[in-house]
């Protein structure tokens, strides 16, 4: 066999935390790389082509794209920085060659900068670490920042990194404004203006360390599927690298898969089109030859994890595997009276084959049947995860209920209950520390370290760090009182450590529900006086249900009420003027908050319209109003 290097050819993705820059960074690689006009006008944050990733600022989907260096071909991916989508990360991490790990100046290393690295060390991944926003306050005079990169260091020889993989280039860069470094005094300057930068040193960076893929171009045709893409004009496209070989347009093909029962299953197929990447276009070749990365159409039916072979006597690929999932959600058909209209009140069949395409599409997701024919099971990471794809199938006009994430338990060799458990990363102002730690003991929490943040990483404020080790249930819910606790000064993140013995119950929500008792719609004078029990949840004029949950009571038990009575109109002449009704602010949570509030006996209704809560027993005579414990 004829191994040699593709010189001209350099593939990597860029790794990070959540919120460190990696897709602003992406932003400007490409626009310094000569992809865009001078003159063009370009979005911010381009590669987040969803809507969801505007809206939200964050990366959930990794995505492709290639810059033109000098003549050589630089390959990137970008990937999410969420845990929640760490999945994205790690079915990319064979398609390339090295990384760039971003890491925060101010911040330092968070829980998935350790995740995403640990990744990358596996697979033998070359890395360049990144410090970005050393323009931050904090970083100023460098102390900060010589603090971080020792911390990532540590991090490095903690993950058991190699004396290779531990001698990593370093570069100090500001992505927002498009310029790096490798010399740590220079900074000020381009800061200040007085000298001009740019993402030169990063780019001559990558092409002296991360290593051209080795290619047998002779060997058979083989390339492994790790994302896929949709085209109006082509249908469904396979992205990839090839790992040996050269497949050609016409050219006939063997997709190996597995089919539902995870069985071997090989499908002949004819690749009609042939992509590969010159910036954010895909662009139409030939050819596509061993260690570039590409697109192939011609099969409707790829999976992630697929390998694509000339033949069938040709060895697969491993499949992409991922680390398995920690929680589980309902996924069920709109039985409520409002069913089908404000949307597509879809089947059964058509919720199943929704929910198999995104677990074909996301290896991170897995589908499960249940004992309910209309009722269907998908298992993920967290919650962000769970309400992503909620809300993707909430736009895309369907009407369906889901029920509250159960946390998937595990039994050991003696029997006892383990659960997952996972270290919580505070980043919070001292003053809120105590509140903050009594409210994760409340969970079950055990707080591992208490670390007092320097004033230059802080800009001069007091901080602290906090590490707590607590169950993954206990997270449910937990976000939104700690941003509550912190008045939203506080940082939170989280990473999952294995699974360990059970903690024992967890109290999830004290207070009961305000129910409707009838179906209607609801009326300011009967809001008025139901709001003295407990926060509503609805205003004035919204169509209600029997079941249907408006607010959240004051005590422990449910407490079914009338919302739709109206005043009863006399012929007697009140003395005085008639007193203003005015109700008090509405409490208005989003779909997260819903996931975090709702009970075992309630379900959430997702339309286009609306986001209601029920209780999965509409009829008040067939259900107790006495809540039950887990």
């Amino acid at each position: 066999m004829a191994i040699e290097s593709a010189e001209h050819l350099r593939n990597i993705c860029i790794i990070a935390h959540v919120d460190h820059g990696k897709t602003t960074l992406v932003d400007h690689l490409l626009r310094q790389g000569g992809t865009f006009r001078d003159n063009q006008e370009v979005a911010e944050r381009v590669m987040d082509s969803m809507d969801l990733e505007r809206e939200r600022g964050i990366t959930i989907m990794a995505k492709n794209t290639a810059v033109k260096y000098g003549d050589k071909k630089i390959n990137i991916v970008d990937t999410p920085g969420h845990a929640d989508f760490g999945g994205e990360v790690e079915r990319i991490m064979g398609m390339v060659n090295g990384a760039i790990l971003l890491v925060d100046g101010a911040e330092g290393p968070l829980p998935q900068t350790r995740f995403v690295l640990q990744k990358a060390l596996q697979q033998n991944l070359r890395i360049i670490l990144v410090i970005n926003k050393v323009d931050r306050p904090e970083c100023e005079g460098g102390e900060r920042i010589r603090e971080v990169l020792n911390q990532t260091f540590d991090l490095f020889v903690d993950l058991g990194a190699s004396d290779e993989q531990a001698d990593f280039p370093i570069i100090y860069a500001c992505a927002r404004q498009g310029w790096c470094t490798t010399d740590l005094d220079e900074i000020p300057a381009l800061i200040n203006g007085t000298k001009k930068g740019s993402l030169k040193p990063m780019f001559d960076t990558i092409l002296k360390t991360v290593e051209p893929p080795k290619v047998d171009l002779e060997a058979p045709f083989r390339m492994l599927i790790s994302n896929l893409s949709y085209n109006d004009f082509v249908g469904q496209l396979g992205i990839g690298r090839v790992f040996s070989g050269t497949v050609r347009k016409n050219q006939p093909t063997v997709r190996r898969g597995v089919n539902d029962a995870d069985q071997p299953l090989d499908e002949n197929f004819v690749a009609t089109k042939i992509y590969t990447y010159d910036g954010l276009k895909q662009v139409e070749v030939d050819e596509l030859q061993a260690g570039d990365i590409g697109l192939v159409a011609g099969c409707p039916n790829y999976q992630i994890g697929d390998t694509l072979t000339a033949n069938k006597e040709v060895a697969i690929i491993p499949r992409v595997t991922v680390e398995p999932p920690t929680l589980a959600m309902i996924f069920s058909i709109n039985t409520s009276p409002l069913s089908g209209q404000e949307g597509d009140a879809i089947q059964s069949r058509k919720l199943r084959d929704r929910l198999v395409k995104e677990t074909r599409m996301n290896v991170a997701l897995k589908f499960e049947e249940t004992d309910q024919p209309d009722q269907f099971r998908v298992l993920g990471r967290g919650e962000l995860q769970f309400a992503v794809l909620i809300e993707q199938m909430r736009r895309e006009g369907s009407e369906f209920m889901v029920a509250r994430p159960a946390v998937l338990y595990k039994t050991d060799a003696n029997g006892n209950r383990l659960e997952p458990v996972e270290l919580a990363v505070l980043d919070l102002p001292e003053v809120y520390a105590s509140d903050v730690t009594r409210l994760f003991q409340e969970r079950r929490g055990i707080l591992q370290k208490y670390e007092n943040q320097s004033v230059a990483s802080t800009g001069g404020t007091s901080r602290v760090r906090l590490e707590i080790e607590v169950p993954t249930r206990g997270l449910l819910g937990m976000r939104s009182k700690y941003l509550t606790a912190t008045r939203g000064e506080g940082l939170f993140s989280s990473q999952l450590l294995g699974y360990k013995d059970h903690r024992g119950e967890i109290i999830h929500r004290i207070n009961g529900a305000l129910i409707s008792d009838r179906d209607g719609e609801t009326v300011e004078y009967a809001l008025f006086s139901v709001e003295e029990r407990g926060n509503l949840f609805v205003g004035p004029g919204v169509k209600v249900y029997e079941g249907m949950i408006i607010g959240e009571h004051a005590k422990e038990n449910d407490l079914n009420v009338n919302c739709c009575r109206e005043k009863k109109l006399t012929n007697v002449r009140a003395a005085g003027a008639e007193i203003l009704v005015t109700l008090r602010s509405l409490r208005k949570m989003s779909l997260e908050q819903y996931i975090e509030w709702i009970e075992d006996d309630e379900w959430i209704e997702v339309t286009p319209e609306n986001i209601r809560i029920r209780k999965k027993v509409l009829k008040q005579n067939l259900r107790s109003v006495k809540r039950e414990r887990d």
